[in-house]
């Protein structure tokens, strides 16, 4: 019999275990007070005193913009003008790219990835993710009847060439075509960004392996602008004028995180090749999808962007730096004390998170789950417990690792 629903597509429920344990961290706050509780599963910014941090200069101007502003619909589904300019301004910065280019807005750096996901593989293909990861690259592969292959991501503290070169050479005998996602700079979960000098291996390899068959890479870089050292966090960019007419690269970049919005979504795909034709030709489904999709993103939220990262561009950088310096001192502390008593964790160079490593997979899950039995929260991702320094207070990444580590002892 036939159901009411499309059927090709797999139809179990959706599982976010990020939510399942935040909610539980919450109702354990709630019961006992937050001072008592370790939340380190948020994977948003918090301040000292355990608040979000909403930057003043980014909702100060928010608020200053005419309610019209906020009201009315975009100027095109594609992203208003403006905002399509600054966002490569601001994507790209100081480095010289010699390529054609173009930018599609989307609801945060998840509509980048996802509407790529859609309008550059076919149905049955395979994306190509790192083997540690945001766990809805594998949910948007679904919804786009795909498959998912994974390469592994670290040669002991490097990124791992050998492995993605031996994975897209697989997909691409398949297929006929590789649609590559790099998290970089500052990954999701592991904190790592890759060196300038991995970046031209990528590029170079891409370029071999273009002549078999058209290579994309996805590079996903929601938190670039938390990179502790932020005047050279594109410089790795240089490394695309590599790339040959047969590689294209779509930067997918977010908005919502760059300006503490995370409610507000806005990003946008950045389109780069040789050749604009091949350009074009991907914005037009990128647009289409946009139309189909989600109409168009909020009109206020992309001059809200324009302005901030124009107008109050100094302003809001000093205001960010601040929490960046927080950020990193936290790292210090909880990767110093790591380091200390022997808690391993996957290399961290910058970012929201670090990730503590653990292969084997039953210890994986009943070391988590200890740690929820003494209100320690954190995240279980494949291989790995992903710990949110990003929302813990310097007060509560003191001590931590030792904490984790008695209790990881414990349970061998």
């Amino acid at each position: 019999m036939k159901k009411f629903i499309r059927e090709n597509i797999d139809h179990q429920p959706i599982v976010d275990n990020v939510f399942k344990i935040v909610n539980l961290a919450n109702d354990a706050i709630a019961k006992k007070g937050k001072e008592n509780i370790i939340n380190a599963t948020i994977g948003s910014l918090y301040d000292e005193g355990g608040n979000l941090v909403a930057l003043d200069t980014v909702f100060n101007t928010y608020n200053s913009l005419d309610n019209r502003t906020k009201a009315k619909y975009a100027s095109s589904f594609s992203g208003n003008p403006n905002f399509r300019k600054q966002v490569y301004n601001w994507v790209v910065q100081d480095t010289k790219l010699d390529l054609c280019h173009s930018v599609i807005g989307t609801p945060g750096g998840s509509g980048a990835v996802s509407s790529t996901i859609l309008n550059v593989l076919d149905e049955g293909q395979t994306l190509i993710i790192p083997h540690i990861a945001w766990g809805n690259y594998k949910s948007m592969a679904t919804i786009a009847n795909c498959k998912v292959q994974a390469y592994q991501m670290f040669d002991g503290d490097a990124f791992n060439i050998t492995s993605f070169k031996e994975t897209c050479h697989e997909v691409m005998a398949r297929q006929g075509k590789v649609l590559a996602i790099i998290n970089d700079p500052c990954h999701n979960p592991t904190g790592y960004s890759m060196t300038v000098e991995e970046w031209n291996q990528v590029i170079d390899f891409c370029n071999e392996l273009s002549n078999e068959g058209p290579v994309i890479i996805l590079d996903d870089i929601a938190y670039i602008d938390y990179s502790y050292n932020l005047e050279r966090s594109r410089d790795y960019m240089n490394a695309f004028n590599r790339m040959n007419d047969q590689v294209m690269i779509v930067v997918a970049f977010s908005c919502s995180k760059t300006l503490t919005s995370y409610g507000l979504r806005c990003g946008g795909a950045v389109i780069l090749a040789r050749n604009q034709e091949d350009v074009r030709a991907l914005e037009i489904l990128m647009e289409k999808h946009a139309r189909a999709s989600w109409s168009n993103i909020p009109n206020a939220a992309m001059e809200n962007f324009v302005k901030v990262t124009t107008e109050h561009k100094d302003e809001f950088n000093e205001e960010k730096g601040k929490y960046v310096d927080l950020l990193r001192k936290r790292y210090e502390i909880f990767t110093s004390e790591a380091n200390q008593c022997g808690l391993v964790y996957y290399p961290y160079k910058e970012g929201f998170f670090v990730t503590l490593k653990v292969e084997d997979d039953d210890l994986l899950t009943r070391f988590h789950e200890a740690m929820l039995a003494q209100d320690i929260y954190t995240i279980k991702v494949n291989k790995g417990i992903r710990v949110a320094l990003c929302s813990l207070s310097v007060e509560k990444c003191q001590g931590l690792a030792f904490k984790m580590k008695d209790i990881l002892d414990s349970l061998k």
